[in-house]
């Protein structure tokens, strides 16, 4: 039986997914906007490929920008988005970096509290309003066929 959300909960959960789908929408207008810039920023970071990697990180944060605005596969874009903001934190604001730059650290701490967002998030869903539908399940296999 599923809890009837109450007004201010259904508000509460949409901002939510609108600010998870904000934070992505702007860092993938950021690496459209160059994505060279992008590539140089991985790269200085010690990753091969980094190009290839600016690509691959727009084209995730375009999916999870849908998810977070449709709903839909709401709980696995939840988690796949905090152990990429947790994987950002640590490569590109980790210790290493905290000597030379103390607002590093700060940058570091964000990605920690916007992985707890994540993690409640997919823990209770994208709520009961403005949800596609679908889900990653099997297809009911169908003995009379």
């Amino acid at each position: 039986m599923e809890n009837a959300q109450s007004v201010w909960q259904i508000a509460a959960i949409l901002a939510a997914r609108l600010i998870f789908a904000a934070v992505f929408v702007m860092a993938v207008s950021f690496k459209f906007m160059d994505m060279g810039a992008t590539a140089g920023y991985i790269a200085a970071a010690g990753f091969p490929f980094p190009l290839f990697l600016a690509w691959c990180a727009a084209i995730l944060e375009v999916l999870l920008v849908i998810a977070f605005l449709t709903g839909a596969l709401f709980t696995p874009a939840a988690l796949v988005a905090a152990v990429y903001v947790i994987f950002l934190g640590f490569s590109f604001h980790g210790p290493a970096r905290w000597a030379g730059n103390q607002a590093e650290f700060g940058f570091f701490v964000d990605h920690f509290v916007f992985l707890a967002g994540l993690l409640f998030a997919a823990v209770h869903g994208p709520g009961s309003v403005l949800v596609a539908k679908w889900a990653l399940r099997p297809a009911k296999y169908d003995a009379a066929s």
